[in-house]
């Protein structure tokens, strides 16, 4: 067997901490819920986890707003409920990698608080501070924020504006001073300290800005944005879009200089043996040379669709493969905490639950590392909130004021901004049938509602008891993957390039060859392929039985069948 690393051969889990599990009764998600719900990860047959933030903040970017790189949010837990989540992890053999938001900080951190308090502050220059546009009498220049807005906060204490990507909370790190790569560094290296065993690094993309700070030129307002990206950030398949976003964001977005950073971290991060970096952006250049930047740069493309179809991801495979630098390995994913859930992204309102199925399937299935969010695995869907003041998520709410402003009427705002708000896909973990669906004890208010299908069966207790549940298939599924050298190292070949209504490949490693079929659609096939093997020992199939051994001639498929085999030489 190839000597890979561990994260290479590993299945990640994200967890959303607020909504993961409630272990003290508050309506939130913390580390006492986790701790609880090891054995219960473990059992799932997952490798790692990611988790996203929990350092402290006052949450108004529901923990993007980090106050302190080196501690645990008391809404979490405490510094010591982390170590024994992760000595937990460890022991069950479960790896842990954390969110590293490297861009900005929370304006309450100890750090902006100093720098606001006098031009002449020796961390004034840890932020991006410019003086106002004397002929236009506001901002430094037409820069804006995609959480809305300008992206410059004047700041009365100091006469002057500060620069901030994301919310005016969320003041940007001036990342061209060496103390602050020197502080941040040393974060970094604090919990790989504790043994955490590497990083998420949240939107590396906007750490560096255009420092002559000139106009964007898009000549987009700021309604017609609020038009254009109605549906939410630029994760859709709309090309037209991803091309407007790109233009209006041109100066504040890829800018020299963060390559050349990703190599110092990766030195850093390799101080410490057999560690990882996973980076929240798609561009191929972040895996460096393939040995000195980033370890996994996320497939994001793949998700850019509303139906996965084959030659959809033919082409995406056959596009991110080939781009990929000599070592370089893939990293797959199709959601996350900004976007859909599968069910809702990718369904039909038909056939939701098997394309969900086959959805999973291709993550394991494909080469790389698979990346697989919270829930997914009971087949949670999003939930759209019905009151703004149930909203947490800080551009929607910014998008329904601002489509208010707008003229538009409260129920149609409302509607336009449920659609825009990651707040669906966030909702707590549906553990069983009691109140709140097992997350927090009956009474308590949760942090966001819980989605009521947890009591039509999308919940965990009833999935574990039916051999036939999402759930379930999920185990099997995450077995056979870790059980079949060919899924988790093989290489890639792509089968039957012209069908639009299955998708099939070999995957292929010294030990063993096998071949996968994901039927995406609702009809039937028989299937015959030409290998120098002519048969197969059926390892995986999500419908009827196969016979021990079957003729790769003669292959029958059931609608929406995901079939997994093994060339018998």
């Amino acid at each position: 067997m190839t000597n890979l690393k561990w994260w290479q051969k590993a299945v990640f889990y994200q967890i959303y901490p607020r909504s993961f599990a409630d272990g003290n009764g508050d309506g939130i998600g913390d580390f006492p819920g986790i701790i609880e719900r090891l054995d219960y990860l473990a059992d799932l047959g997952i490798d790692a986890l990611w988790l996203s933030p929990h350092f402290p903040s006052p949450q108004f970017d529901v923990g993007y707003d980090i106050s302190d790189y080196e501690d645990v949010d008391p809404i979490y837990g405490t510094l010591d409920d982390f170590k024994r989540f992760l000595d937990g992890a460890h022991q069950r053999g479960i790896r842990v990698i954390l969110d590293l938001v490297l861009n900005h900080t929370s304006h309450l951190h100890q750090w902006f608080i100093e720098s606001r308090s006098s031009r002449d502050h020796p961390r004034r220059d840890w932020y991006i501070w410019r003086e106002g546009n004397a002929l236009r009498g506001g901002p430094p220049n037409n820069w804006v924020s995609p959480f809305g807005g300008s992206a410059w906060e004047y700041d009365s204490i100091t006469d002057q504006y500060y620069y901030h990507f994301f919310l005016r909370e969320q003041p940007d790190l001036n990342w061209r001073n060496p103390e602050v790569k020197n502080a941040m560094w040393d974060a970094v290296r604090f919990w790989l300290e504790l043994g955490v065993d590497g990083y998420r690094l949240d939107a590396i993309g906007t750490i560096f800005e255009n420092p002559e700070l000139p106009d964007q030129r898009s000549n987009v307002t700021e309604g017609e944005m609020r038009q254009l990206f109605k549906r939410g950030f630029p994760d859709r398949p709309d090309k037209k879009l991803i091309e407007l976003w790109e233009s209006i964001y041109k100066e504040q977005v890829e800018r020299d200089g963060v390559h050349e950073l990703m190599q110092e971290l990766r030195r850093v991060v390799d101080e410490y043996p057999d560690r990882v970096l996973v980076g929240e952006n798609h561009d191929i250049k972040y895996y460096g040379d393939g040995t000195n930047e980033l370890h996994l740069a996320f497939n994001f493309p793949l998700m850019r669709t509303d139906r996965l179809t084959p030659d959809w991801i033919l082409a995406n495979q056959t596009e991110r493969l080939a781009s990929l630098p000599p070592g370089a390995w893939p990293c797959n994913t199709l959601n996350n905490h900004d976007s859909s859930r599968v069910y809702n992204r990718y369904g039909n309102s038909q056939h939701d639950d098997a394309i969900a199925r086959t959805s999973l399937a291709l993550m394991l299935t494909l080469r790389g590392t698979p990346f697989l969010y919270n829930g997914e695995e009971i087949g949670m869907s999003d939930y759209y909130l019905d009151q703004i003041e149930l909203f947490r998520d800080p551009p929607a709410v910014w998008y329904y004021e601002a489509r208010l402003a707008d003229g538009i009427s409260p129920a149609e705002a409302l509607e336009i901004a449920g659609s825009y708000s990651r707040d669906c896909c966030r909702t707590p973990m549906q553990w069983s049938q009691a109140a709140n669906a097992g997350f927090s004890p009956e009474g308590v208010q949760t942090w966001l509602p819980v989605n009521p299908n947890y009591a039509q069966g999308v919940n965990v207790a009833d999935q574990q008891t039916d051999p036939d549940s999402m759930l379930n298939f999920y185990k099997r599924l995450l077995q056979v993957r870790k059980q079949s050298p060919a899924l988790f190292e093989g290489d890639y070949q792509p089968l039957a390039e012209t069908s639009n209504a299955y998708f099939a490949f070999l995957r292929r490693s010294p030990e063993q060859t096998c071949l996968v079929i994901l039927n995406l659609s609702d009809q039937p096939h028989t299937l015959g392929f030409d290998f120098e093997s002519q048969e197969l020992r059926p390892l995986f199939s999500s419908h009827a039985s196969h016979a021990e051994t079957i003729s790769t001639k003669v292959i029958e498929i059931a609608p929406y069948e995901i079939f997994i085999g093994e060339l018998i030489s």
